[in-house]
């Protein structure tokens, strides 16, 4: 089991990686607009001990855009961005969440996988230090690039207030 952990502090709007008790990395981060939360379709970032359940996108260019998962083969830009202003664009690198407490963020309606709940980029343009997500946990491209690098699958994840 890996010894370090991901705190997520949703009213600081910070993410810290943890071993032994102290911060190794720290970063803003965006969280659900729409609050905390677990449900279904509410567009809220669940609370509780997750864990990492898949690294998706080893050796991606930054910025690359990802689309149920998988890359599309686009390069976000601007440019692309402005065509496409409807788009929740889920950028570089995804960290897939899976929920480990049964009937708070795991199974039935709660399920933090079925969820499709990331921590992954966004554009740069977006603002970090304010919940505006719809569920997920945006971060830097740069950022999510260096925490992708330092964790497994595996490593748990914690998302409190």
């Amino acid at each position: 089991m890996n010894a370090c952990h991901i705190r997520v502090e949703t009213g600081r709007q910070r993410l810290s990686l943890i071993e032994d008790g102290r911060a190794l990395f720290e970063t803003a981060v965006s969280t659900g607009r729409r609050g905390l939360g677990e449900t279904r379709d509410s567009e809220q970032t669940p609370r509780g001990w997750h864990y990492i359940r898949a690294k998706i996108g080893a050796g991606c260019a930054e910025n690359t855009v990802f689309v149920a998962r998988r890359p599309t083969g686009e390069i976000y830009s601007r440019e692309l961005g402005a065509r496409f202003p409807e788009r929740d664009w889920i950028l570089t690198r995804i960290l897939w969440l899976s929920g480990l407490e049964p009937g708070k963020n795991r199974l039935g309606p709660v399920d933090t996988m079925r969820r499709y709940i990331y921590l992954h980029g966004c554009p740069d343009t977006e603002p970090m230090g304010v919940p505006a997500s719809h569920g997920c946990i945006r971060m830097r491209n740069r950022d999510i690039i260096e925490l992708f690098e330092r964790v497994e699958p595996g490593t748990r994840v914690e998302i409190v207030v």
